[in-house]
């Protein structure tokens, strides 16, 4: 047995426990104490908990509970009490430090914000402070930090090549299309291409009327796409009117009346009049 088992064994796991509770003077539970102790003293857990309860029924250290959970902490009042220098001593390490940590959070917002490098030098072994150091560094820093931020927001060597190799397969692709597109013999000619494109616009032009004309009665145009409408859509006015009349005592439903007459629409053949370009 080590001699740490040894000494728990024989209620030395109390007395460890109570030093370490005053050296530390801050709440721990069972679990948290068990393993800041367990490696060095090597304590139990079972024995942790049973010394912890030891002594907070003694009175030697204090018990709080917080739901299904334990915390002790050294009783406040069997610690010797501070003397009026040594607080105000510990008031001006206390200015000290939140001087110190107001000056790393600033210097952190100016680093964020571009206005300084890198994290401040470490401070060296023996002095209280770094601050005597920041002026001869900063500009120095500051100077380098557009650099970085340049070369940090730039593609690495291996992410040029890769782009590289990625364009110049793109550009012999494209190379090879121009080359096939020169080769063809069917181009189309200005003149033929001029010719295509007023006949579409005459096309357009003449379903877009034809469809106006029939629109009380809920019919579209051709069944094509690129062709002008089909004469059994190009009903006058008088015809539409006649449509309606006759539907009014029809007893079948209108698409039913417009599959027997032969009537066709654009929802039937599932077309839409092309957009202008």
């Amino acid at each position: 047995m080590s001699k740490g088992r040894e000494a728990a064994a024989g209620g030395g796991a109390a007395a460890v426990l109570l030093r370490y509770l005053r050296e530390q003077n801050r709440p721990y539970s069972a679990q948290d104490a068990f393993g800041n102790l367990q490696r060095e003293h090597g304590l139990g857990k079972a024995a942790v908990v049973k010394a912890l309860e030891q002594l907070a029924q003694q009175g030697r250290v204090r018990e709080k509970a917080y739901g299904k959970q334990k915390i002790y902490f050294a009783d406040q009042e069997q610690l010797p009490a501070a003397s009026d220098a040594e607080l105000r001593g510990l008031d001006g390490q206390i200015a000290a430090r939140s001087a110190e940590l107001q000056a790393l959070h600033q210097s952190c917002r100016h680093m964020e914000q571009g206005e300084c490098g890198p994290a401040a030098p470490p401070r060296p072994r023996g002095t209280g402070s770094c601050a005597r150091f920041r002026p001869a560094v900063r500009p120095v820093i500051g100077a380098a930090f557009p650099e970085l931020k340049d070369l940090n927001s730039s593609m690495t060597t291996p992410e040029m090549s890769r782009e590289i190799e990625a364009l110049r397969k793109d550009c012999a692709s494209y190379t090879e299309k121009l080359e096939r597109i020169k080769s063809a013999t069917n181009h189309v000619t200005p003149e033929e291409k001029e010719k295509v494109c007023r006949e579409q616009q005459l096309f357009r032009r003449e379903w877009r009327r034809r469809k106006r004309m029939v629109r009380t009665a809920g019919r579209g145009g051709p069944a094509g796409t690129g062709r002008p409408p089909p004469p059994s859509c190009a009903l006058p006015r008088q015809a539409t009117e006649l449509l309606d009349a006759i539907l009014e005592g029809y007893p079948k439903s209108k698409k039913q009346f417009f599959e027997e007459v032969g009537i066709e629409t654009d929802e039937d053949h599932g077309v839409a009049l092309p957009v202008a370009p």
